[in-house]
């Protein structure tokens, strides 16, 4: 039986590192585990892949790997709704037999974009008229951009002077690509380009460490975004103790870092060296974030049309209730393996087969024209022939292949209380089928048996019960229908013949 295997090696039930293994059609495919700089896998004729615009940052792509008639489609992070700067997510009905899907916010439902935006400007924008900082942790690439543009539009719009940094590194090499690769934006970014390029920023400026001490109101983008480590901590600690100063989290806090801690309502942060650090800043949290939420991965669901979903990269509580939900809604299966955890999904591989010209001119001599929207069964024989099959005519089949044609039969007894003697028995079982079965051809031949077509029927003593004849009733593979009519008619018994 074809299977295809799913073993997450990381991402299973949890929020993080991800490395899905997958063994499909004989071959062994590990997705999102990064690659081995010096080995190189061989360029396979049977191994189809294909990608689709993810919309999660730029360059992100969701994957369908192929082999034969099986296929799976990987998400990794996607985003099913435009932002300031990419598309949506997009996929067709490709139907596979898989589709695996990230599942971070698998029980969130965003409010509108707009309102979000405008709640983010206004926190912002009153944080640095009472000469707060603001201080916003992000990743590298992805909200980075989005944020920058949202302030750098307003600023622009309200004419504020107080100063937007961004931190140097990754972020100043990111925007440089989104500047390289803008084709990959969204519409409105690449209309206005020839005229003036988005992340050419005019109020953002590249941040140095030295300018966290300044004094004054500021606005600072920092890596990483979930405040674990790297220049955003450091900030973070210096601003912290200043009920002035404002932290936005604009995204997923994995569970253990700082991010995650401020967030539940900790005030009190034990630092290395036992250092206890007391946060009087404020603390928001606004969902920028450029994953799907539920109201998204339900909608790639229903586009792609899989057999079975699996779902990674997200938390074992929340994904058991957007499992309950892709099952209840979608009627397909629905999984979420714990890392290690192996998943077999038995497939259906659909083996195209040929008609042949004379089996669909004897089904059309029928009257019986093709319908798409009713299938219809076809009798035929199954060859095959070049590596391909085809369903012909048995008598085709035979001529083909060099057969001569051997004839199936089925018999069964019948047993009927009669004294009479056999031919007696035979010709009261002719009058009896012939006043019955009008539209066939009904004959008692001379050696006393009965034919109903190619049905025989003969009579026989039944050797302990001089009373009882046995007819044995014999049929072809053809006439099954017939035969079963007719032993069922039978054995009801015969009508009383005239004293």
């Amino acid at each position: 039986m074809p299977e295809i295997r799913v073993t997450p090696l990381g991402a299973g039930q949890d929020v993080g590192r991800s490395c899905i293994l997958v063994s499909i059609g004989g071959k062994n495919v590990m997705l999102d585990c990064g690659m081995h700089m010096g080995f190189n896998d061989d360029v396979d004729d049977e191994l189809e892949i294909k990608a689709y615009y993810a919309g999660h940052v730029l360059g992100a792509a969701m994957f369908q790997i192929k082999v034969g008639s099986e296929s799976v489609v990987y998400t990794g992070d996607y985003n099913m709704t435009p932002d300031r700067h990419l598309g949506a997510a997009w996929i067709d009905k490709c139907r596979p037999n898989l589709l695996i899907t990230e599942s971070t916010y698998a029980t969130t439902i965003r409010d509108s974009k707009r309102c979000r935006e405008r709640d983010f400007l206004k926190k912002v924008h009153e944080t640095v008229e009472r000469g707060g900082k603001v201080l916003i942790p992000v990743f590298a690439l992805g909200r980075a951009q989005e944020l920058c543009i949202l302030l750098e539009t307003f600023w622009e719009r309200v004419n504020l002077k107080a100063p937007i940094y961004f931190s140097t590194g990754l972020t100043e090499k990111a925007n440089h690509y989104y500047k390289l690769f803008i084709t990959w934006t969204n519409q409105k970014i690449r209309k206005t380009f020839v005229q003036r390029n988005m992340f050419e920023f005019k109020h953002i400026k590249a941040f140095d460490r030295a300018f966290a001490d300044n004094p004054g109101p500021m606005v600072v983008f920092a890596t990483p975004g979930m405040l674990h480590a790297g220049q955003s901590l450091q900030i973070f600690r210096k601003w912290a103790g200043n009920e002035k100063n404002m932290v936005i989290m604009p995204g997923y806090c994995v569970q253990g870092t700082v991010g995650h801690k401020i967030l539940s309502g900790q005030r009190k942060l034990e630092m290395e060296g036992r250092q206890v650090l007391e946060v009087k800043m404020q603390v928001e949290y606004m969902s920028f974030s450029a994953h799907a939420d539920a109201k998204g991965i339900m909608q790639l669901v229903g586009q792609a049309e899989p057999e079975s979903v699996l779902l990674v990269h997200g938390e074992a509580k929340k994904m058991e209730f957007l499992k309950q939900k892709i099952e209840q809604e979608f009627r397909v299966n629905c999984y979420m393996p714990a890392n290690g955890e192996t998943v077999t999904l038995p497939t259906s591989p659909s083996i195209p087969v040929g008609i042949s010209l004379g089996l669909l001119k004897r089904e059309m001599a029928q009257g019986l024209l093709p319908n798409a929207k009713k299938p219809r069964l076809l009798h035929g024989t199954l060859i095959m022939k070049d590596s391909s099959f085809q369903l012909v005519s048995s008598e085709q089949a035979l001529k083909e292949l060099g057969l001569a044609e051997h004839q199936l039969r089925f018999t069964c007894r019948v047993h009927l209380h009669d004294s009479r003697k056999e031919q007696e028995t035979a010709a009261r079982v002719y009058s009896h089928l012939k006043s019955v079965l009008k539209d066939h051809c009904v004959q008692h031949l001379p050696d006393g048996s009965v034919t109903v077509e190619s049905i025989l029927i003969q009579a026989a003593a039944h050797s302990e019960d001089p009373g009882t004849k046995v007819l044995l009733v014999s049929w072809t593979y053809q006439d099954e229908e017939l035969g079963s009519y007719l032993t069922s008619l039978l054995k009801k018994g015969l009508p009383q013949a005239p004293s």
